[in-house]
């Protein structure tokens, strides 16, 4: 069967600064790129893939960095390149970035583990209002990082209270709810409205296992993500299509659920 395909969660940088940005993610994360961190590798490797969209994510490390990242975000934006803006909880511009993210945009990316923020803070809540009242999907770097060095601010478990206290916002918690915490994901998050995406999910875990949260979670509430150019998205695409799940499954979590969402 040949499906459409949209992947919600990859990367590119500015060329000025990809070579850079390539050594920096190499270093941390002790692995090779699949390819450089651009958006002309990443619609090579969509066109290579057959991947109608792909969204790329971006992340502001410092509050002053958010306006200058999300000019050049919304100048890569296309019919095959969506975009989650950088975005900052310390940013005291955040209102009116969040206006423009609104007018220009597609989603948020957070990364609370870079940004330094615990995802349940309540400081932050009145952020979180906003986003809800806009209607604008979030998606959350969840669980541990690659480099297993930091504290873990995005627990399923802290998750689970925004969700509580957020039922409308639109969250993505990348990596199936949890890098490396899927016990805590099937605890506090399978079976909620938070829709989850599959970035560095594939392959962490036995078959059996990634299928029975698959199969546990709300079927429109999955996400196809790969995290490029940190894997070639071949590699997660190929691990889909041959899990034993459902075509029509397949189908949403491959396609239909993120053009929903992305209201394409």
């Amino acid at each position: 069967m040949n499906y459409k395909i949209i992947d919600i969660h990859t990367h590119a940088w500015p060329l000025k600064i990809a070579q850079k940005a390539r050594e920096n993610l190499e270093s941390v994360f002790k692995i090779t790129l699949a390819a450089e961190p651009t958006v002309d590798a990443l619609i090579g490797f969509m066109d290579k893939n057959s991947i109608d969209i792909s969204v790329v994510c971006s992340v502001a490390t410092a509050p002053n960095k958010v306006k200058s990242i999300n000019d050049w975000v919304f100048s890569i934006r296309s019919e095959r390149i969506k975009v989650f803006c950088a975005f900052h909880p310390y940013d005291e511009n955040w209102l009116n970035e969040l206006q423009r993210i609104k007018e220009k945009g597609d989603g948020i990316k957070l990364q609370p583990e870079f940004q330094n923020f615990y995802v349940d803070d309540e400081k932050i809540y009145p952020i979180y209002e906003k986003i809800e009242e806009y209607g604008i999907p979030v998606l959350f770097h969840c669980g541990h990082e690659l480099s297993g060095t930091m504290v873990v601010h995005s627990s399923p478990r802290s998750m689970r209270k925004v969700v509580d206290k957020f039922p409308h916002l639109k969250i993505i918690a990348a990596h199936f709810g949890g890098f490396r915490l899927w016990d805590e994901v099937e605890k506090f998050l399978l079976g909620t409205d938070v829709y989850m995406d599959t970035a560095f999910f594939f392959g962490y875990l036995p078959d059996e296992k990634i299928k029975k949260l698959i199969e546990f979670h709300s079927p429109d509430r999955i996400l196809f993500g790969t995290d490029f150019p940190l894997i070639d998205q071949k590699k997660d695409i190929g691990f889909l299509k041959t899990l034993d799940i459902s075509e029509n499954l397949k189908e949403k979590i491959l396609y239909s659920n993120a053009k929903n969402l992305l209201r394409l």
